[in-house]
């Protein structure tokens, strides 16, 4: 196995692990077991938890990323790409008994205020889905489907802080209602013209 896969075992497998226990309740011998990596490994690629925790953040918004793509499809009005991406994340949750959330947002829960290093790449990962979302805000704008008034920027700002919430509580219910919620609200209410 090379250096960069057992890296990316690690980061995939604790991510789970961070991901349904929280950073702080996970430890490195579960998360090193869980990869199937020598005990003394985890030092080879981490420093320390810290750093791993800082690679989390990446690994996490490497896969909103992903998510994001459909943003950028050409298939559907804007609208319907943003409605689309939001929707992406229900079977997700369900799978999960909506006992996890937004893995960035849990961060910044646990960690954003814990050490200098978190705050920033926290902050990052926030400005790189709010620049995702209002590039797609600011197209939906173009193509007529949001009045002239609306800051697509401003706006994907308000839609991540509703999204963050909604998973809050989705979470503390166990339920998809707050989503549904966010959905009906956000599309049918904020966002229409």
């Amino acid at each position: 196995m090379t250096k960069e896969t057992t890296k990316t075992r690690i980061l995939t497998e604790g991510a789970q692990i961070v991901h349904r226990k929280g950073f702080s309740n996970t430890g490195i011998q579960e998360i090193l077991q869980a990869a199937g990596v020598p005990k003394g490994s985890f030092y080879f690629y981490f420093k320390s938890k810290e750093e791993f925790g800082l690679a989390l953040i990446d690994f996490y918004f490497g896969m909103f990323a992903q998510k994001m793509e459909v943003l950028r499809s050409s298939e559907l009005t804007p609208l319907k790409r943003l409605r689309e991406f939001f929707h992406s994340f229900l079977s997700f949750f369900e799978q999960r008994c909506f006992t996890v959330g937004c893995p960035i947002g849990t961060l910044t829960q646990e960690m954003g205020s814990l050490g200098e290093a978190f705050q920033p790449r926290l902050k990052k990962a926030f400005e790189r889905m709010r620049a995702g979302i209002g590039t797609c805000l600011e197209e939906a704008k173009a193509a007529g489907e949001l009045d002239e008034s609306v800051d697509p920027y401003e706006m994907a700002d308000f839609v991540v802080n509703s999204w963050e919430g909604a998973l809050l509580r989705m979470k503390a219910e166990k339920s998809p209602d707050p989503l549904l919620l966010f959905d009906r609200v956000v599309f049918d209410q904020v966002l229409k013209r």
